[in-house]
C-alpha cells in the first residue's frame, strides 16, 4: 500500500447489549451468542415484535454530565474513554478531533418529555429532557467531557452514519486537519424508532437471521463503539502500538429508492471498490466481511450482489459475518461499532461467527461463518459495511497492524 501517511487505530471502546465494554462484546461475539431479547426499558406492548438489543444496566461511575445528557451521551462517553484508556491517551486541546455518527441521540429523553406533558406519564415534564435531542450530542458530550478543542462533526445519514464518521476522519487525518481523531457513534433505542420499522413490517419476531432461507427482518438495538485514530508516525512517537491499520475507506449513494436498497447491489459494489482503491488493494487481498447484514430480505440479497460484483466466484467462498446476528442492528451507530468487531477479529486472528441456527440461504450462496470463529490467515484484511434508508453506503477497510511491520 503506498497511501502515506498510513492511518492505524491504536485504542478502542464499545458499548453494546452485551454490555458497557469492548471485552464483553467481544466475547459475546466469539461465542457467537445473542444479545437479543425482550427489553426493560422500551415498552413493545403495542408493536407487532417484542425484542431488541438492549444495553443491559446503567452507566458505570460518573458519566452524567448534566441533567440534559441523555442514555446515547452516556453510551457515546463510556465509549470515548474507554478507546482513550487503550490507547493510553488524554486528548484535550485542539489537535484532536472527533467524527460521530447517529440517528436519534436524545430521541427517548423527549418522547418521555411529551409522555409528561401529555398527561400519559406521571412525573413533571423537564425541559432538560429535549435539551439533548439533536442528533449531535453525543459527539459535543464526548468533545465537553475529554476536553476535545478540535472539529467536532456528526454524520446523520441513517444507518451508514458510523461507516461514513470513520471516513470523515480518516480524510481529516491524512490531511493534517487534526492530530488525533475519536471517530465512532452511539445511537439509543426509542418508540418512534421502534415503530417506524415495525410499520415498515421489517422487523423479525424472532432474533435476526442473516443471510438465513427464513429471515424476516433486522432486530434493532443501541450502544456506541468508538476508534481512536492517528498517523502511524504518531502513534510510534507515542509508543502506542497499532491495534489495526484503517486502510481505506468509500461511500456511495444508490440513488434508486428511499428505503429499498439497489437489487443488484451497485451502490454498495462502488463504496467497496472506492474503499479498497483507497486503501490500494485488490479484491483478491481481502480475507473476510463483516456484512452489514441486517436479516431482511432485500438487504442480504442485494449485498450478496454486491459482494459477488466485487470478489467474482471468490464472492462464494470469501468469509462473512454479520454482527447483527448477535447484538441487533444499532442505526447510526452500527458502523462504527462492527468496525470496532472487525479489529476485534484481526486481533483475535479469527472471523466470529453469526449466531444462529439453520443453513445459509442457497439462493444467496456466500460462506457465512457458522458454529465457531474461523481462524484468519496472517496478515488479514477486512472489509465492513454499512447501507443505509436513501441508499447512503459505506465501507471501510481495515489490515491487521503485522502488515504494517511486513512493510505491506
Amino acid at each position: 500500500m503506498s497511501r502515506h501517511p498510513r492511518i492505524v487505530a491504536t485504542g478502542l471502546g464499545a458499548v453494546s447489549p452485551w454490555g458497557w465494554d469492548v471485552a464483553d462484546l467481544r466475547a459475546g461475539l466469539a461465542g457467537g451468542r445473542v444479545a437479543i431479547c425482550e427489553p426493560r426499558r422500551l415498552d413493545t406492548a403495542a408493536q407487532r415484535t417484542r425484542l431488541a438489543g438492549e444495553v443491559p444496566g446503567i452507566a458505570p461511575g460518573d458519566l452524567r454530565l448534566d441533567p440534559s445528557t441523555t442514555r446515547a451521551d452516556a453510551f457515546a462517553v463510556a465509549a470515548a474513554i474507554a478507546a482513550c484508556t487503550d490507547a493510553g491517551l488524554a486528548p484535550a486541546g485542539g489537535a484532536v478531533g472527533v467524527y460521530f455518527g447517529g440517528s436519534t441521540a436524545g430521541m427517548a429523553e423527549c418522547e418521555e418529555y411529551m409522555g409528561r406533558l401529555l398527561g400519559v406519564r406521571e412525573a413533571r415534564p423537564r425541559l432538560a429532557q429535549v435539551a439533548a435531542q439533536q442528533v449531535n450530542s453525543p459527539g459535543d458530550a464526548v468533545a465537553r467531557r475529554l476536553g476535545v478543542c478540535g472539529p467536532v462533526m456528526t454524520v446523520s445519514s441513517a444507518c451508514a452514519s458510523g461507516g461514513l464518521a470513520l471516513g470523515l476522519a480518516f480524510e481529516a487525518l491524512l490531511a493534517g486537519e487534526v492530530e488525533i481523531a475519536l471517530a465512532g457513534g452511539a445511537d439509543a433505542l426509542c418508540r418512534l424508532t421502534y415503530a417506524g420499522f415495525n410499520s415498515l413490517r421489517s422487523v423479525d419476531s424472532a432474533p435476526c437471521r442473516p443471510f438465513r432461507p427464513n429471515r424476516e427482518g433486522l432486530s434493532l438495538g443501541e450502544g456506541a463503539g468508538v476508534l481512536v485514530l492517528e498517523t502511524l508516525e504518531n502513534a510510534r512517537a507515542r509508543g502506542a502500538p497499532p491495534l489495526a491499520e484503517l486502510a481505506g475507506c468509500g461511500s456511495s449513494c444508490d440513488a434508486h429508492h428511499m428505503t429499498a436498497p439497489d437489487p443488484e447491489g451497485r451502490g454498495a459494489a462502488a463504496a467497496i471498490r472506492a474503499a479498497l482503491a483507497g486503501a490500494g488493494l485488490e479484491p483478491c487481498d481481502v480475507s473476510f466481511v463483516n456484512a452489514h447484514g441486517t436479516g431482511t430480505p432485500h438487504n442480504d440479497s442485494s449485498e450478496t450482489q454486491a459482494i459477488l460484483e466485487v470478489f467474482g466466484e471468490r464472492g462464494r467462498t470469501i468469509p462473512v459475518t454479520s454482527t447483527k446476528g448477535s447484538i441487533g442492528h444499532l442505526l447510526g451507530s452500527s458502523g462504527a461499532v462492527e468496525a470496532v468487531a472487525t479489529v476485534l477479529a484481526l486481533l483475535d486472528g479469527a472471523v466470529q461467527p453469526t449466531p444462529g441456527t439453520g443453513p445459509v440461504d442457497a439462493e444467496l450462496g456466500i460462506d457465512l461463518v457458522l458454529g465457531a470463529p474461523r481462524p484468519l490467515p496472517p496478515n488479514a484484511v477486512g472489509v465492513s459495511t454499512s447501507f443505509a434508508f436513501g441508499g447512503a453506503n459505506a465501507a471501510v477497510v481495515l489490515a491487521a497492524a503485522s502488515r504494517l511491520e511486513a512493510g505491506q
